[in-house]
């Protein structure tokens, strides 16, 4: 399958944190940019080391060790909004001078290692890594509205204040808006329109990382959320407009009280 002379790549990407300032980094940055937009910078470094940079918070290395990859991080610290603590992170084989294009479990075999070839796949890689953050942020929100269901279950009543609550909406909205905007990083770059070797290895990693189902998953669960968060919504108004109820009845019977008090009184 492989010629004799093939060689190993690894890709590491990781997500360094929510909001990377492209526009800054990019003044800053000494290097060979190869591809820029508004979303995204690639570059390359002494034409064997490459590394993206991605607006929604992902950092993807080719070729780098564990030392230069800290030494990055030193260097985009400064262009980042909230850095994690805890960076997820995926790492990813290339078996290069293959007689054939082949997807294994981890890893890929390409024939040619040409420069759009290895930038699709760390495109890829990328992709998955920030679907694993939006996947985690999603399951913590859906965590918080079961528990809220199963409380109400069990005795009949929510346990959040109308304020927590608006905090959780705007928390879902806020997760819903991220993916929105990043919504173009789930479709195929321009290049695999007009390449078909591209165009098959761009359809046979989204396969590999699951890409499309897991960002259905995500989707769903946050029309579930959604439609949770409506019912607690709902339920608040309820009980605010029965509180408001029972507050003008006790007016009204207050009034008549004083009314009748009057009467006797006179």
């Amino acid at each position: 399958m492989m010629h004799a002379n093939y060689y190993m790549l690894k890709v590491r990407a990781y997500q360094y944190s929510e909001i990377i300032d492209l526009k800054n980094f990019k003044i800053g940055f000494n290097g060979n940019l190869k591809y820029a937009s508004s979303d995204e910078l690639f570059y390359e470094l002494d034409s064997t080391y490459y590394v993206y940079v991605f607006k929604y918070g992902v950092v993807c290395f080719l070729n780098f060790d564990d030392l230069k990859i800290s030494d990055f991080f030193d260097i985009i610290s400064k262009y980042a909004k909230n850095p994690l603590l805890n960076r997820l992170n995926e790492e990813f084989l290339i078996e290069t001078n293959c007689k054939e294009n082949s997807f294994g479990y981890n890893k890929i075999g390409i024939v040619s290692s040409d420069i759009d070839t290895l930038r699709l796949i760390m495109l890829n890689v990328s992709h998955s890594v920030a679907l694993d953050f939006y996947s985690d942020q999603s399951d913590e929100l859906l965590e918080g509205t079961n528990h809220q269901i199963q409380y109400l279950e069990n005795f009949g009543k929510l346990n959040i204040s109308g304020n927590n609550l608006r905090k959780y909406i705007g928390k879902t909205l806020n997760l819903k808006n991220k993916i929105s905007q990043n919504l173009y990083i789930f479709d195929s770059p321009p290049e695999t329109w007009e390449d078909e070797n591209l165009n098959k290895i761009d359809i046979g990693l989204k396969k590999t990382f699951d890409l499309q189902i897991r960002y259905r998953n995500i989707q769903e669960d946050l029309q579930i959320i959604k439609e949770n968060l409506e019912l607690f919504k709902d339920l608040m108004q309820y009980k605010k407009s029965n509180l408001l109820e029972w507050i003008v009845i006790l007016l009204i019977l207050i009034e008549v009280v004083n009314l009748v008090i009057d009467k006797i009184i006179k």
